[in-house]
């Protein structure tokens, strides 16, 4: 009962109108009485800790408390224990962290409970109260080991390798499921809001258990590729989880692929099952498989055949998600009835096989250059990178609420989604079957969200839709931000219209697992905007030059890594494989990047990107950042353009925020003084779009060939 009247002590200064001093945030290092090792900074330089210190740390807040509840309760200040009470640090942040998640129950089960409760408090301030506990208690215990370690040693050369305080785990996807089930059985897991479904761990587990003894019902052997081609729906989450019980490798199928890209993609890999949804925006699936299986036309409604095709060998069986019975395929709830229990005790057996090096899913390469590569990840790698993930960023002690409004068969979602949220028993929402920047703003207000996902351009539209007012998304104070550069207006914007002071930004490769280096929430906006992120722990990160030469902090060079979230390879391609791996291990990522010597990271553009003039090489993601700075500029592209005298010009595509609001003399106005002259755009174009996959990565291939056509016609 002390504690209580400690967190509602603090919840009394939101309401008193008394703020905890920012300096007074609840940190600790990662490990109790601990010697923490300075590798990630390349020193010897070792920094002890332990709880005293800790404590000692929090000792403001609690006579701010203590203040609070002084004026609060006509009675006067109650006694209030301090944290060093408790036996471990560990102990108290658990102890809060249930604190909140019953405050937070207590407010979502109406208002006669919270008046009982909470006495004065109201949700509003109960919300805000919450955002500064949040803030005390969010999991960013390396903050004060960081700025210790960082005044200490500052590394040299461009080489990092974080050894980790949060162990790895030796778990399956199956695994994970399964504990999340008996952890966090009865809170709810995930909801999909356009199907009105809403489910707890423990009926996701039953459900991927029925649907795993379906697939053993086909006959699928472990090591089975099944393909799953369909928007965000519940079904497209119950086959991931199910083919990881079954000891099959999921296949993402990009959902807006057309039948050769289908093709070539099931005929790579050899999928054996396809699980397909009806359709996306003017696409029908099904008229896409006949092209491929014509024999499909030719069965009965719901009477599934054993696929023959030539263009398709190795495919047997078709699922398509939906009512409707179609010829040739079956039911995928016909597919989930087939899930007897009577194959309980097989599908035991086979999860028994299952070990956590194994393949777990193959995602292909967006495609922005080339043909798509399939990239094949283990358990391993994605269980651990979301550990680790899910660890830095506070979902371990947080009640988190995932609002997802990107893809599934991307890794943003189907990895940072569905495979973080049963490891911490977090909640994830997904608002529409594709990005739908009102329906995500919706289902975050109705579902209280307290964490949005999405990449720059996904936050543009909704940020420019939160400005009207129309949604109240204040349960929001923290989300996940990558797949492109964050300019700092737009950071600035999510933290002032979005609520999301906690967001923070990651970057990776599908080949990294997917996530490679992170912030953490506790960064100055320079840090989080400026650069991608600190390595994650138990990663090594180099940057090297041509030669692979290790380079000096703050030269540019390609970014390499090594580490246990390497992926297995490329699926039956080894050609592709030698050509980024060396035979030490180490991954070459293509980036250009440039590390700090305080281990923070920044990417300065692809390295097939750099526009080579006259000689002089630039990089479209600097000048991108440096337009983006404009007050007018939405959204920014360059990209080099055949150039007969200079070999290549630099071009650039602007969005602006109002319709001609700018002009080409305005732009090169802006840029002269500011920045090299070789860097300013030689060709200026205002479009209202950009050619973009369906995760809103900019394909700037295509840009330059609608480009070069243009000037091509023009001379």
């Amino acid at each position: 009962m002390k504690v209580f009247v400690a967190l509602f002590a603090t919840l009394a200064c939101a309401s008193a109108g008394l703020v905890v001093p920012a300096t007074t945030v609840l940190r600790a290092p990662a490990h109790d009485s601990a010697v923490i090792q300075s590798h990630r900074f390349g020193g010897n330089f070792a920094y002890r800790t332990d709880e005293a210190h800790a404590f000692a740390a929090v000792s403001p807040v609690v006579s701010t408390v203590r203040k609070a509840v002084g004026v609060s309760y006509s009675h006067g200040a109650p006694p209030l224990p301090t944290p060093s009470k408790f036996s471990s640090w560990t102990k108290y942040k658990r102890t809060v962290a249930w604190i909140l998640r019953f405050l937070r129950n207590s407010t979502l089960k109406g208002e006669q409970k919270r008046q009982r409760n909470l006495g004065p408090l109201t949700v509003s301030e109960l919300h805000d109260a919450e955002k500064t506990i949040l803030q005390m208690v969010q999991a960013e215990a390396y903050r004060t080991e960081l700025q210790q370690l960082q005044a200490a040693t500052r590394i040299r050369d461009s080489y990092l390798h974080c050894p980790g305080t949060v162990p790895l785990v030796h778990h399956t996807l199956s695994d994970v499921l399964d504990r999340a089930a008996s952890d966090f059985g009865t809170r709810e897991g995930v909801i999909f809001v356009h199907q009105d479904i809403r489910r707890t761990w423990l009926e996701v587990r039953q459900e991927a258990d029925r649907l795993a003894r379906g697939f053993l019902s086909l006959g699928l052997e472990k090591g089975d590729r099944i393909g799953i081609w369909a928007t965000n729906k519940y079904e497209w989450l119950l086959t991931q989880y199910a083919a990881a019980k079954a000891g099959l490798v999921l296949v993402n199928v990009n959902q807006a692929y057309q039948s050769r890209e289908l093709e070539y993609c099931l005929r790579k890999v050899g999928v054996r099952t396809l699980v397909a949804g009806q359709g996306y925006r003017t696409s029908d699936y099904y008229t896409m498989l006949t092209e491929l299986v014509p024999a499909l036309a030719e069965g009965e409604a719901g009477v599934p055949l054993t696929v023959r095709s030539e263009k398709l060998p190795q495919l047997r069986d078709i699922v398509m998600i939906g009512g409707e019975r179609r010829r040739g395929v079956l039911r995928f709830d016909d597919l989930l009835d087939a899930g007897k229990e009577s194959l309980s005790g097989e599908l035991e057996r086979r999860q028994a096989q299952v070990s956590c090096d194994d393949p777990c899913s193959i995602m292909f390469t967006s495609g922005t250059t080339g043909l798509p590569k399939g990239a094949t990840l283990s358990h391993h790698n994605i269980v651990n990178n979301m550990k680790q993930m899910g660890s830095r960023t506070g979902f371990d002690q947080l009640s988190v609420r995932v609002c997802a409004p990107v893809p599934l068969y991307h890794a943003f979602g189907c990895v940072a989604g569905s495979i973080l949220a049963p490891l911490f028993g977090s909640t994830l929402v997904f608002p529409s079957e594709a990005f739908d920047a009102v329906a995500a703003l919706q289902a975050t207000e109705a579902e209280k969200c307290t964490h949005m996902y999405g990449t720059p351009t996904m936050f543009v539209d909704m940020v420019n839709i939160s400005k009207q007012g129309r949604y109240d998304i204040s349960s929001l104070h923290s989300g996940f931000i990558g797949g492109a550069p964050v300019p700092f207006h737009l950071m600035e914007a999510m933290m002032n219209e979005m609520n999301m002071t906690g967001s923070i930004v990651g970057y990776g490769l599908t080949e990294t697992g997917p996530i490679l280096t992170l912030s953490y929430p506790s960064d100055d906006v320079e840090h989080r905007c400026g650069t991608v992120g600190y390595p994650l722990d138990h990663t090594e990160l180099k940057v090297v030059d041509e030669h692979g030469r290790t380079l000096p902090v703050g030269t540019a060079g390609e970014l390499c890594m090594r580490g246990y979230n390497l992926f297995l390879g490329y699926w039956d391609d080894e050609e592709k494989t030698a050509e980024c791996l060396t035979p030490s291990g180490w991954f070459h990522t293509g980036d250009v990047a440039v590390m700090n010597e305080d281990g923070y990271v920044k990417i300065v553009g692809r390295a097939k990107d750099m526009v080579i003039r006259g000689g002089e090489n630039i990089y479209p993601t600097e000048v991108e950042d440096f337009l983006m700075t404009h007050p007018d500029v939405l959204e920014a592209a360059a990209f080099g353009v055949p150039d007969e005298r200079m070999g290549e010009e630099l071009a650039v595509w602007i969005r602006t925020r109002e319709h001609d609001s700018l002009s080409e003399h305005d732009i090169r106005s802006f840029c002269k003084g500011r920045i090299a002259h070789h860097k300013i755009p030689c060709h200026i174009q205002f479009r209202d779009d950009f050619p973009k996959t369906v995760t809103g990565k900019i394909q700037k291939f295509a840009m330059r060939e609608i480009m070069t056509k243009e000037l091509g016609s023009e001379k």
